[in-house]
């Protein structure tokens, strides 16, 4: 959803369908391939039916497995949203940057081959914390967060060995933008943020602005996709009219749950 958030803020008359694999979530505690396979087949399914111009996948766990596959199966541009470790990479004057990220994230190579592409002269620290993308989600919904769930998960990226000498943190996941306040107050002072949702958002608007346009639909109204219903209730519902989404409808896959 930051990614949406950052968009709208960008181009607030943009018409976005926005397609949520609630039913298997968190991707980053499924397998690899049958997950492939699964984000091919709901992202062909939701090309078919609803005609987008272009595909942003705002999640670095999708985005780490299938670019290739999904740039394979559909003909339009993928925009992917992947850890901001060559951006900390620019920006870091200790030359030791820090990333939070979940646990499947944190573990995959795709992460140590942008350290050792973009950033090889830089220690990278990573802590995966299952914890935050859950917290997250209560972030989303309005809920007020446990200080002491997100100050450990801070403290336990920033002590690591070498962890001191951190100066710049990126989220290597796209729900921490609804945490970013909480956490700038539990790290030590001077250090920089990257929440990689804006830098996605601008990106994909400029691919936009040369991509062919697809065959309209009769309807142009932004709607939300769920693969299975949401938690939260009336809290969901208030925080996705913040989103410009009045209702919320389920998407219909026909794929067997992995």
């Amino acid at each position: 959803m930051g990614v949406v958030q950052a968009l709208q803020h960008l181009q607030p008359d943009l018409v976005i369908d926005y397609l949520a694999d609630t039913a298997l979530y968190p991707y980053g505690e499924q397998r690899d391939e049958p997950l492939i396979a699964r984000i091919v087949h709901l992202l062909k399914t939701a090309h078919r039916r609803l005609r987008p111009d272009i595909v942003v996948i705002a999640c670095n766990t999708a985005s780490t497995i299938a670019l290739p596959a999904l740039r394979a199966a559909l003909p339009i541009p993928i925009i992917g949203c992947v850890p901001p470790i060559r951006w900390a990479g620019r920006v870091s004057k200790t030359r030791t940057i820090g990333l939070l990220s979940t646990t499947a994230t944190a573990r995959r190579p795709y992460v140590h081959q942008l350290h050792a592409d973009f950033a090889p002269d830089c220690k990278l620290i990573v802590h995966g914390a299952r914890r935050l993308a859950d917290l997250a989600e209560q972030a989303f919904l309005g809920k007020k967060l446990p200080a002491e769930a997100l100050k450990a998960e801070v403290d336990a990226l920033l002590n690591q060995p070498g962890g001191e000498q951190i100066d710049t943190i990126g989220l290597g996941c796209t729900h921490y933008t609804f945490l970013l306040p909480e956490l700038e107050l539990y790290a030590k002072p001077g250090i920089t943020w990257l929440d990689p949702a804006p830098a996605v958002a601008r990106h994909a608007l400029t691919i936009l602005e040369t991509a062919p346009w697809q065959d309209r639909l009769e309807h142009q109204a932004a709607t939300l996709y769920l693969t299975a219903a949401p938690q939260g209730g009336e809290d969901f519902s208030h925080a996705i009219k913040r989103l410009q989404f009045g209702k919320w409808d389920i998407f219909e896959d026909r794929f067997e749950c992995i």
